[in-house]
């Protein structure tokens, strides 16, 4: 049986970790600027989608393994920021190509890159490695209770940071039938991207 008494404090945890704009959140803004709303709401499935995963890692004591090997986490710190970069290079090429009358990227991507932003962000694992077992309480057990522990931040970062891309995107919507004003929006995604992933970077360089 879990305990869900443990639950107001646990939330309030979550809603400060996810108050910093971190790979995520940056990701669901671009993307609401860059795509719009239905976009938004396709990305913030696969940054679910990518949590849940780290979530099932850490409930079956993979998560062991990360903790033992920091470089596997700078590791994939390193491949999530390139993939930013890339991200930012694609970004500003839907730029251009709208300005001249083209269309953007093909929609069924952004599931998948929701999920590559999001399993690319090793503090989420770090996340659950150090809060989830601080919140066990008094459940009978402890593996079932830490997988309701992730169900539930998982559900508040899709509720939250689908919100922002959902924001996000009615900029876009207002602006879609014009192709300067996409492009404009286009560019402010693509420099999220690059500031993201150059203070990714550095946060690697100053550990």
């Amino acid at each position: 049986m879990v305990d869900l008494t443990v639950l107001p404090g646990y939330v309030a945890v979550i809603l400060l970790f996810l108050g910093p704009p971190g790979p995520d959140m940056a990701y669901m803004l671009a993307v609401g600027l860059e795509g719009g709303r239905r976009p938004a709401v396709k990305a913030i499935l696969g940054i679910g989608t990518g949590m849940s995963l780290y979530a099932a890692a850490v409930v079956a004591g993979m998560g062991q393994i990360a903790r033992s090997h920091p470089l596997v986490l700078d590791a994939v710190r390193i491949l999530g920021a390139a993939y930013l970069l890339w991200l930012a290079y694609v970004t500003m090429r839907h730029a251009r190509r709208a300005i001249s009358g083209h269309s953007g990227v093909t929609a069924g991507r952004w599931y998948l890159r929701g999920v590559f932003v999001s399993v690319t962000n090793p503090k989420i694992i770090l996340f659950f490695l150090a809060v989830l077992p601080q919140f066990i309480g008094s459940a009978d057990n402890p593996g079932v209770q830490m997988a309701m522990l992730g169900a539930v931040d998982v559900l508040m970062e899709v509720v939250l940071y689908g919100c922002i891309g959902v924001m996000a995107g009615f900029f876009h919507a207002r602006l879609a039938d014009s192709n300067k004003a996409t492009a404009t929006l286009n560019y402010i995604a693509c420099t999220v991207y690059v500031a993201l992933a150059g203070t990714i970077f550095g946060e690697i360089l100053l550990a």
